[in-house]
């Protein structure tokens, strides 16, 4: 399974160069040692938060600093978009949470943009999307929320759906003008958001270790933004003061080594996404897409 990704900046299709493919495909591919081997270490190792933490201590190591040149330059990342130069990271991680220089990204007119550098898709209406009538089963926005009020509010509402790749900067910001209330932590195992994880279990979105933050904005209402831990990255770091009033693309937060996702769900008719974004989603192709970039408008 090769993962196309439509490159928003380009318009062309590329493939995705995924970090350790071959250890995803093995814990969660379909092979026979997939099944049987990959299966028993998924679950009896790699989904605990425990084993997501060990994983951060080393990448917070002054040793794994060495790691950075040799990935920067597999994955052709830009290094002149870091706020520092690449010689002063004292990690890893350090490196993984970067920030970008001000004026490395674009910021759109649009009332809402993007909030974060990643892979995306993007539903009208909830539950109608392919991610989420697997096996005759549709999304469950109770299972997502565990809040049976705020299920209600954003049922046959709108969702984007975001997916942040160890290559990508992961810090994430407000989408638009917005007051956020407090978080709330849904706790969780840490399983893969990569494709090759959600094709054969689209319920790990509402079953990974995530936060929870309403949004009250002046022009699309209700907002709720939601991040999701993935394998190696149990740490989700806010750095937004609840009842606070932010600028859209003032920062939110980030998140610490690994994997990880992000969703935002929108009341129902209170948004229209871009044409390019949900052509993309409905031919079932992610697209690739930079903070600030436009998102959508007020329906």
């Amino acid at each position: 399974m090769k993962i196309s990704i439509l490159n928003r900046l380009t318009n062309k299709t590329e493939t995705e160069n995924v970090y350790y493919e071959g250890s995803i495909r093995f814990l969660y591919g379909n092979s026979f040692l997939s099944r049987t081997i990959g299966r028993f270490f998924l679950h009896t190792i790699f989904k605990w938060p425990c084993v997501a933490g060990l994983i951060g201590l080393i990448q917070k190591s002054s040793f794994s600093k060495r790691n950075i040149k040799p990935f920067i330059a597999r994955f052709n990342i830009d290094a002149t978009e870091f706020a520092k130069n690449v010689d002063d990271f004292t990690s890893f991680n350090d490196f993984f949470i970067r920030s970008l220089k001000p004026g490395a990204r674009k910021l759109s007119e649009a009332p809402i943009v993007i909030p974060a550098d990643g892979r995306y898709r993007f539903y009208e209406t909830i539950g109608k999307g392919d991610l989420f009538n697997v096996k005759g089963k549709s999304f469950c926005l109770q299972t997502l929320l565990r809040d049976e009020a705020l299920s209600k509010r954003f049922t046959d509402g709108s969702m984007v759906l975001a997916r942040l790749c160890p290559t990508d900067v992961h810090r994430f910001y407000f989408p638009c003008n917005a007051t956020p209330g407090p978080t709330r932590l849904i706790n969780g195992p840490l399983y893969s958001v990569n494709p090759i994880a959600i094709k054969n279990n689209p319920w790990i979105y509402g079953t990974n270790r995530r936060t929870v933050t309403l949004l009250e904005t002046p022009q699309f209402g209700k907002v709720a933004f939601l991040e999701i831990g993935a394998t190696s990255v149990g740490s989700i770091k806010q750095t937004f003061t609840p009842g606070k009033a932010y600028s859209k693309c003032d920062e939110k937060g980030y998140f610490e080594f690994g994997g990880s996702a992000l969703i935002l769900l929108f009341e129902k008719g209170a948004i229209r996404f871009d044409d390019d974004l949900l052509k993309a989603s409905s031919q079932g192709i992610e697209t690739h897409c930079l903070i600030g970039q436009s998102l959508g408008q007020v329906q």
